[in-house]
């Protein structure tokens, strides 16, 4: 086994270049400061030896950190990522760079990661939140590390969060079921503890109960948000009598959705819209190039982790004049092929 070889120290630099250890650091934090024939110099002694320098521990002496942290909910969901990216890209542009990670929906993973930002120092952080997780918010500001919730409104004034209204997105998903003529409505999402599935059940259901008797809202829970939860779940329903089928589908995500459309089209029994008429949530860029182009509720997910950052850099760099805003974004109606009779 081959021994690790030391890293490069700045000193080493300062050897190599036949400067001082105060003109290296000038180089790297001033360089104006610094004549070009000497800067031409370290920077080639920095690039044979490879140095690379502890940027946590000259942000941990200079009081300001330039990183920030974000935690979401699954990375392995497009949303998700379109989110991130739009955190990342936008914090880019203002000297911030972003770490993510992801809780997976677990309460001890999130905790861990929360955890490790406050012991890097970070900025500030970016949470979806799996749970009531205020005490661990309040004990990060504490420390000087400004938070954002995100994906889901915070429920006090301890801190800003942005999110989309679900209540709303998921009655106009129903009622956009309920237009084209759809009465026995299955409402597909899980778990139900989730906070978004929860709120966007509640829409739905509020959505039948305005329409009247003649309209049934089921609710089938599945064991995740993931394409394979809604295979498992068209597989269900395929293999029930026609009569017992629901005849139309409002899936929590666009992931169980596509999920669905493919049990379905492996039974070939099934035909979207015509049998089952069925709508997803997120409008994910899936949803359009699926099979059976997907009708979904849109959520901005770009804009929701720009504006996050907004708000963080905000509280950051203005603590003093900062009032915290709860940002609610309204969900937008994409009708596809999948509802479109």
């Amino acid at each position: 086994m081959a021994t690790a070889k030391p890293r490069p120290s700045i000193q080493d630099v300062a050897r190599l270049a036949g400067v001082s250890l105060g003109t290296v650091s000038n180089v790297l934090n001033n360089p104006n400061m610094v004549k070009p024939a000497t800067a031409e110099k370290v920077s080639r002694a920095i690039e044979q030896l490879g140095f690379v320098r502890n940027d946590a521990a000259r942000q941990l002496k200079a009081g300001k950190s330039q990183t920030l942290g974000m935690i979401v909910f699954d990375a392995g969901n497009p949303f998700f990522a379109e989110m991130a990216r739009g955190a990342e890209d936008h914090s880019a542009e203002r000297g911030y760079s972003v770490l993510l990670g992801n809780s997976d929906n677990k309460y001890d993973r999130e905790k861990k990661y929360l955890q490790l930002f406050d012991e890097q120092r970070v900025a500030g952080v970016l949470v979806s939140p799996t749970n009531d997780i205020y005490d661990q918010i309040t004990e990060l500001r504490s420390h000087g590390t400004q938070t954002v919730v995100i994906d889901r409104k915070a429920d006090s004034d301890r801190c800003c969060s942005v999110s989309v209204d679900d209540f709303a997105g998921g009655k106009t998903a129903v009622e956009h079921l309920l237009s084209i003529g759809r009465r026995k409505i299955a409402f597909v999402g899980g778990p139900i503890t989730i906070q978004q599935v929860a709120d966007r059940l509640a829409g739905a259901m509020a959505a039948v109960n305005e329409f009247g008797p003649a309209a049934t809202l089921s609710v089938i829970e599945s064991s995740a948000q993931t394409v394979i939860a809604g295979r498992n779940v068209g597989q269900a329903i395929a293999q029930r009598a026609a009569a017992d089928r629901p005849d139309a589908i409002f899936a929590a995500n666009d992931l169980l959705a596509m999920g669905i459309v493919q049990a379905f089209m492996f039974n070939n029994e099934i035909a979207i819209p015509q049998d089952v008429a069925l709508i997803g949530y997120d409008d994910i860029d899936f949803a359009e190039a699926a099979v059976v182009p997907l009708s979904s509720i849109r959520q901005p997910a770009r804009l929701i982790g720009e504006t996050a950052i907004e708000l963080v850099l905000s509280e950051i760099n203005e603590p003093q004049g900062h009032v915290h805003q709860q940002v609610t974004y309204q969900p937008e109606l994409v009708v596809r092929a999948s509802t479109r009779v």
